[in-house]
């Protein structure tokens, strides 16, 4: 039985709002016909979304969960959903189908802060940068040992 709740972590790339979700096999699937829209306003109090947010989903409800999507209509493979109670909505790309055998007739959805991420051609400069920093914490431990170290014994000739 496949989960009732699943969750994906959309990141801004490339103009537009994409997630990755290897246990389905897609890479940089990208939302477009208004939903990017919706997204923005989901994650409009989550601090740098743009980095990554985790979007928690389901065809039935959930605690806390922030908007309810309402089934319109197929088109092309896809499926359009609007906000429930509001004109605004969108098409939802057969993708939809690696999560569920048929379109739901509602969708629930909530955002929350993530971890972030980065691109894979970041990756080695932050691993440098984080070594660089580990050495430079590593000398003024031993800089505050050697100077501690040296005011235990001029206060020991002190005494």
């Amino acid at each position: 039985m496949a989960n009732a709740l699943m969750v994906i972590q959309p990141y801004w790339h490339q103009g537009t709002w994409v997630f990755d979700d290897e246990s389905v096999e897609l890479d940089k699937e990208p939302f477009v016909q208004g939903i990017p829209e919706m997204i923005d306003e989901l994650v409009k109090d989550i601090p740098n979304a743009r980095s990554g947010f985790v979007l928690l989903f389901s065809s039935m409800p959930f605690a806390g969960y922030q908007v309810e999507l309402t089934w319109l209509r197929e088109e092309y493979g896809g499926n359009w959903y609007r906000v429930k109670d509001q004109p605004t909505g969108g098409w939802l790309c057969p993708a939809l189908f690696r999560y569920f055998e048929t379109a739901p007739a509602s969708l629930y959805v909530k955002a929350e802060p993530g971890r972030g991420r980065h691109e894979p051609s970041e990756i080695p400069a932050l691993r440098k940068r984080i070594e660089d920093l580990e050495q430079l914490a590593g000398k003024l431990t031993l800089e505050n040992e050697l100077l501690r170290t040296g005011r235990d014994r001029q206060s020991s000739s002190w005494d």
